[in-house]
């Protein structure tokens, strides 16, 4: 037995360059349930981050029981993290699930049938479309529902009610990836996939904390690490992560400079000759313009704006000029900073110059920050046209009214999707007046939550939440929805690296919750919304239909789905879009030929100013860019938006922890995911707590121009006159209410957003930190993750565990398991399997 709250990443499977890896699978069951207990196995992939991994679901009388990776599935190899373990199913459970439909009444929410809840919700909608019109409609959605309910929301937003204004909060964690992709390949979707670990020479990791935020995939990169011909590894991080430790040259850069290091790495790719100029001038344009904007960015000029060393940004451009195959992966330290967008083409930039797209190893994983956003980007339930469409491109607004059999115009293409701060924005001054919110929580996670919570209480405002608990958005509600969540209803949905899965339903949702698909679809039918033929706009009768529906948007774009199916699903592995005659069983990687989607017939993006956010427009796009070329957008470096100060003095930054997830829904009520790390804390370096005159565990504020919080402190190895605060925790486990300490990271974050992806910046504020309370202890931050105390201490404080319901099963084989393709069994391409079986090493 492997206690996997302190042993995160589990068991080392180590395996050479181009081999196999080798399968482990993970299994976690209920306290005092064995496997000949179970009635039976139910098919699914975790969604508890955005590897995506595919996994079994036990079920027991009715009742999910435990859970178990899927040996045979390309994403995982049978492996799970500690939230997928512990989270996945025991979150589902808890007594404090939503069971019946809440109505404000006099004040307060009360419970009333379903009939009753929605009536409220058409009759408000219906007066609004009358007197007020579409754009009196706002939604909010997720990154975790499924493709069919996405698409469904999309349908309605886009014909049903005409409205521009719908996002999602993967607006606040991937919307700079799809933004980088679109800028740099025409399209989104993702160049690379997780096998290029298993090829590459070197892998930089920028701005992502790989080993918490998906620690799975983490798990894959330290066992070619502990291979016989390990990868070299450069980390961009102000912390001391776990990555940070296994790095070769690690890059504490001050947050908010990361377009200056990435401008000083290219110049050293080009000074030093280190591009393929073959490559950049048959597949790629803007050259001349990116070798002017990078002249001046020498490696000294950077070190001094980044505060890290010139000779290791030297260092880490050799590694990544000389290294034959290398695979970059990005998340929220680029995507949450400033300059998110631009920073995150000059890591695409990097790759165009060297040509290393399309090829083993030579991946880009512009990542995602949850399990489903590659769908709600691909469906549209963002804003975004479905199908990776273009709304400046007349002719892919017509092929979705002609899909839909609905006018044109009733399709909102007249100016950019409304992104979610500028919906918010509508609310508060009322325009919006209509916002239906769905699987999220914006009281806990958006920026300047003070202000978010006064949006959200305005009378004038009509809410809708669905959910399945009772969130601190939920609580303000004017009509709250009890859903059904994973493992209680089936679709399908997307990981970062294009991998389709099937989730199977499994168990019954509690009491009267219903499925979101079934929400959306009960509202289309209430409205009465009808295409151009008089039939109803949604007439699915299931989400099966749904995927059939979605198949056919996707026909011929970008994300073409026409040759999966819930059968080719079942009993295997997932599959990789695009799937369809001229890929039957998926591409592993994009972009092979060198031919990019920029066509301008066929792009979903014309591209925008990188600096100012200003579109390029169809005219000049097509004078400018040849068709399927690659292109090198770039821009100069300037500061953050807020810089310390001498009444805020120190610089603010967010991020995860690998035991919750977002505002731990589910994550918070897992017993030993909680034990972990209960409650908030902040971090400060050795040389900063000692010039504050603060000790470990001592209780702190900290405040910015709009709030504060009052945590604990964690003394940590992160870089001096910073201070770190993961992003997790709100209010519901103290009673609902902000009270004598707030602790929500968010009360302190900026209403400021990356002018192209309008993606908040929340790593880069300005704050002062007071000590206000001795400290009781050590503070409750975990010990296993970045957030381990200074080395000096670490001896003497008692180590993350989890206790004995923490505890899961791995079993390591020698063999591949019969679902894996052909193409990537050992010797397909002389590929050598490595490793061997182990035993039980010994799950919730």
């Amino acid at each position: 037995m492997v206690d996997r709250i302190a042993e995160i990443w589990g068991t080392r499977t180590p395996y050479p360059r181009d081999g196999l890896w080798p399968v482990r699978v993970d299994q976690a069951l209920a306290e005092g349930v064995t496997e000949a207990d179970i009635d039976r196995w139910v098919q699914s992939a975790c969604v508890l981050c955005s590897n995506g991994c595919a996994c079994d679901i036990a079920v027991k009388d009715g009742a999910m029981v435990g859970i178990r990776g899927r040996a045979g599935d390309l994403v995982n190899h049978g492996r799970l993290g500690p939230k997928g373990l512990f989270a996945s199913w025991q979150g589902m459970s808890h007594p404090d699930r939503l069971t019946r439909p809440l109505i404000r009444e006099n004040g307060e929410l009360v419970e009333c049938d379903w009939d009753t809840a929605m009536n409220r919700i058409t009759e408000r909608s219906r007066e609004l479309l009358r007197t007020r019109g579409p754009l009196s409609h706002g939604f909010y959605t997720s990154g975790q529902l499924f493709i069919e309910e996405y698409y469904a929301l999309a349908i309605i937003g886009k014909a049903g009610i005409g409205t521009p204004h719908m996002d999602g909060n993967t607006r606040l964690c991937t919307a700079t990836a799809a933004a980088a992709m679109k800028e740099s390949f025409g399209a989104d979707g993702q160049p690379g996939s997780y096998t290029d670990i298993d090829s590459c020479d070197a892998i930089f990791l920028y701005g992502h904390n790989m080993a918490e935020t998906q620690t799975v995939l983490w798990s894959r990169v330290l066992d070619r690490i502990e291979g016989p011909d390990r990868p070299k590894v450069v980390c961009v991080d102000p912390r001391d992560t776990e990555v940070a430790r296994h790095a070769d040259v690690h890059l504490a850069v001050r947050p908010g400079t990361n377009m200056a290091l990435m401008n000083a790495l290219i110049h050293e790719v080009l000074a030093n000759g280190w591009w393929d100029e073959e490559y950049v001038q048959a597949h790629t344009t803007g050259l001349d313009q990116l070798k002017a904007t990078v002249a001046a960015w020498t490696p000294e000029k950077a070190a001094g704006i980044c505060d890290v060393g010139a000779d290791d940004i030297r260092e880490a451009a050799r590694i990544f000029g000389t290294s034959a195959r290398v695979l970059s992966t990005v998340l929220q330290g680029f995507y949450q900073s400033a300059q998110a967008t631009a920073s995150s083409c000059q890591v695409n930039n990097l790759h165009l110059l060297r040509g290393l797209l399309g090829r083993p190893g030579c991946g880009i994983l512009q990542m995602n920050g949850q399990p489903t956003a590659q769908n709600n980007r691909e469906c549209g339930a963002d804003g975004d046209l479905p199908g990776f469409r273009n709304w400046e491109n007349p002719n892919h607004v017509q092929e979705l009214a002609d899909l839909w059999d609905v006018d044109p115009l009733t399709i909102p293409h007249w100016a950019p999707p409304t992104h979610a701060m500028q919906i918010f924005r509508y609310a508060e001054q009322g325009s919006i007046e209509f916002l239906w919110i769905s699987a999220t929580n914006p009281a806990v996670s958006m920026p300047d939550l003070s202000r978010i919570r006064r949006i959200l209480e305005k009378p004038e405002l009509f809410v809708v939440v669905q959910d399945l608990y009772l969130t601190e958005t939920a609580q303000v509600a004017d009509v709250v929805l009890p859903a059904a969540g994973w493992g209680e209803k089936t679709g399908t949905f997307t990981n970062v690296n294009r991998t389709v899965h099937l989730s199977d339903k499994a168990v019954d949702p509690p009491g009267e919750a219903h499925t979101d698909l079934d929400i959306f679809l009960d509202y289309s039918k209430r409205m009465g919304f009808t295409n151009l033929s008089g039939a109803p706009l949604l007439s699915w009768s299931g989400p099966e239909d749904g995927f059939r529906a979605w198949q056919e948007c996707s026909r011929g774009r970008p994300c073409d789905y026409t040759g999966i199916s819930y059968d080719r699903l079942r009993g295997g592995s997932g599959i990789q879009w695009p799937c369809n005659e001229e890929n039957p069983d998926g591409r592993e990687r994009l972009y092979e030929d060198g031919v990019f989607a920029t066509d301008p017939d066929y792009c979903e993006s014309y591209g925008h100013d990188l600096l100012t956010g200003a579109t390029v427009g169809s005219e000049a796009f097509r004078a400018t860019v040849p068709a399927g070329r690659a292109i090198l957008k770039t821009a100069d470096y300037s500061p953050p938006h807020e810089e310390p100060d001498s009444d805020y003095p120190m610089r603010y930054t967010t991020g995860r922890t690998a035991y919750h997830f977002h505002t731990r829904t589910k994550t918070g009520r897992s017993r030993p995911l909680r034990q972990a790390a209960p409650s908030a804390w902040v971090e400060l370096s050795p040389n900063d707590a000692q010039r504050l005159g603060i000790q470990e565990g001592d209780l702190v504020r900290v405040t910015s121009r709009r709030g504060k919080i009052e945590v604990p402190v964690r003394i940590s190895d992160i870089r001096d006159n910073t201070v770190f605060a993961p992003f997790h925790y709100g209010y519901w486990d103290a009673g609902g209410s902000p009270g004598a300490h707030p602790t929500a990271a968010n009360e302190l974050t900026l209403t400021e957003w990356d002018p192209v992806s309008k993606q908040p910046v929340f790593k880069n504020a300005a704050v002062k930190v007071e000590k206000i309370g001795d400290a009781s202890g050590p503070a409750p931050a975990p010990t296993t993750t970045a957030s381990r105390p200074v080395a000096a201490a670490r001896n003497r404080m008692r180590p993350t565990v989890g206790g004995s319901d923490a505890h899961a099963t791995e079993q390591v084989d020698a063999a591949p398991p019969p679902h894996f393709p052909e193409a990537i069994k050992p010797g397909a391409s002389g590929a050598a399997f490595s490793g061997a079986r182990q035993g039980q090493e010994g799950r919730p």
